[in-house]
């Protein structure tokens, strides 16, 4: 048995992949150990270092600044996943006139750096067009416009990735070519998707703390404006710390909560099939070809 992208190694591959990962994690944790003892020789982990997270304005102060966080991440989730869903749609239409602007538009955000985005919305559109745009808005579009055009290229090979003869059978029955694409595609490309959307929205979670240089109230602008108040004794180290665990903890419920959709869609499909579905339809399909 071979796999899809390499042939299964053999004994002496194995014993080097071994030696690797072993080498690799070595390493790996000697960086560690070596940051934590500098960490413990230069004091960082003295109380003293940590006494500002009991203060309750600095406690306020962090959870207004993850909400901030989690309310640009939740608005620019929802509107990149329609954004890309509705130029997904559009470059795989057949008419010319829908699929080659969709195309344009999908192409030019997905090579636009997110951060210039946000400057031209935040600073290019005040000044050029008299537009005021919030920091709030400037961050959400520029993710959606950045993060919808791949989202858009993710939908578009979840569609294509499908057999043909899906789409076709569904033709043959009389379906409208909507309700092929959201009846017959759509469900079947949303499962192979799941992990690639889920990434993608860790990334947008991720990226909204380059709202920081828009001076967007989230974590990363709240840990430089407490790490750099020198009553607390500059604990910019600690603060870091602390965003950097609460950014850990937000993208792994996000992964969880990705991994529960997953296993409920494939119990939900097993449970929608009858026993012996597939078998069946192959031996009609078999059938249908012979005659």
């Amino acid at each position: 048995m071979t796999a899809v992208l390499y042939d299964v190694p053999g004994p002496k591959a194995r014993v080097r992949n071994l030696g690797i990962g072993a080498f690799g994690t070595l390493a790996v944790l000697s960086v560690i150990g070596f940051m934590v003892y500098r960490f413990v020789v230069t004091g960082q982990f003295e109380p003293r270092m940590w006494e500002w997270i009991q203060y309750s304005a600095i406690q306020i102060t962090l959870l207004q600044a993850l909400q901030a966080t989690l309310g640009a991440f939740a608005v620019a989730a929802v509107l990149s996943l329609v954004f890309g869903a509705v130029f997904a749609s559009g470059r795989l239409s057949e008419h010319r006139w829908i699929s080659r602007p969709a195309t344009t538009i999908v192409e030019f955000f997905r090579a636009v750096p997110l951060l210039i985005l946000m400057f031209i919305l935040y600073f290019g559109v005040s000044r050029g067009l008299g537009v005021n745009i919030p920091a709030f808005w400037a961050v959400v579009l520029g993710l959606m416009l950045y993060n919808g055009s791949v989202l858009a290229e993710i939908f578009r090979a979840g569609v294509l990735s499908l057999p043909r003869g899906q789409s076709e059978a569904a033709y043959a029955l009389g379906m409208r070519k909507t309700q092929v694409m959201t009846n017959v595609l759509l469900p079947q490309a949303l499962r192979a998707m799941l992990p690639t959307i889920v990434s993608q929205l860790v990334v947008v979670l991720k990226d909204t703390a380059l709202g920081f240089i828009i001076q967007y109230p989230e974590l990363l602008f709240a840990t430089r404006s407490l790490g750099s108040q020198g009553q607390l004794g500059s604990p910019i180290l600690q603060v870091a710390l602390v965003v950097a665990i609460t950014y850990i903890a937000m993208c792994l419920l996000l992964s969880a909560l990705a991994n529960y959709l997953e296993k409920r869609s494939r119990q939900s499909g097993k449970r929608a099939a009858p026993p012996g579905a597939e078998q069946v339809g192959l031996t009609d399909v078999q059938g249908g070809g012979a005659a």
